[in-house]
């Protein structure tokens, strides 16, 4: 597969809680020459990005991240505000106590809730896969399929794994055909993005595959 293209798949990510806005701007420099998806960082330099690399690149952030339980009206405060500065794609992490109550309701209300604040922007549903069985798994891929989000999404990154090639063969079998699916956490080589996109991700959240391209030490989410 071109490099070109798994580039203009990846989300280039850096959600470290210790990032500081020089490591921020290089990573958004990286994404423009290398021309990936998006960068995806955490929503209190989303602003600042936009401001730097203007039409030059996708700013994508995180909500409710990484735990998922804060309230539904939180979630939708912080998407409002995500946008206002700029931000152009909203990945959010669901209620997974929810989902374990079996309140399923609950959870699709709020993913429809932050959809609709997001309106024409990209949406992606972060249900960590890590955390729940394989029917926990296929009901959030019914939920997210009737929910109008735009993505179902593995991984934060930050709990006890990532991404797995199992857990993208079960998306693809249970999403619709309107869902597309992305991989996040422990992508760690231009051929494992590459199977992952074999498999049937359409997008995947790592910082490791322009750092393999760069020659850099390839740790990191």
């Amino acid at each position: 597969m071109d490099i070109n293209e798994i580039l203009s798949r990846v989300d280039h990510t850096l959600l470290s809680q210790g990032a500081t806005w020089n490591e921020i701007k290089a990573i958004c420099d990286d994404g423009m020459r290398y021309k990936t998806a998006s960068v995806c960082i955490p929503a209190s330099y989303v602003k600042a990005a936009k401001d730097y690399v203007g039409d030059g690149l996708k700013i994508c952030t995180v909500i409710g991240f990484p735990n998922g339980y804060s309230t539904t009206e939180t979630k939708c405060f912080e998407t409002e505000d995500a946008i206002k500065n700029g931000a152009d794609e909203i990945d959010m992490v669901i209620n997974i106590g929810w989902l374990k109550d079996k309140r399923y309701d609950d959870v699709f209300n709020e993913i429809k809730a932050i959809k609709s604040v997001c309106g024409e922007r990209v949406l992606k549903v972060i249900i960590e896969t890590c955390l729940l069985t394989d029917e926990e798994k296929k009901k959030m891929c019914e939920i997210v399929s009737l929910s109008g989000a735009d993505y179902i999404k593995t991984s934060t990154g930050f709990s006890a794994s990532g991404a797995t090639k199992e857990d993208i063969v079960l998306f693809a079998a249970n999403v619709s055909k309107s869902v597309k699916i992305k991989a996040a956490g422990g992508i760690s080589s231009i051929a494992d993005a590459e199977d992952f996109i074999n498999l049937g991700a359409d997008r995947l959240g790592t910082s490791r595959i322009v750092k393999a391209i760069k020659n850099e030490n390839s740790g990191g989410y």
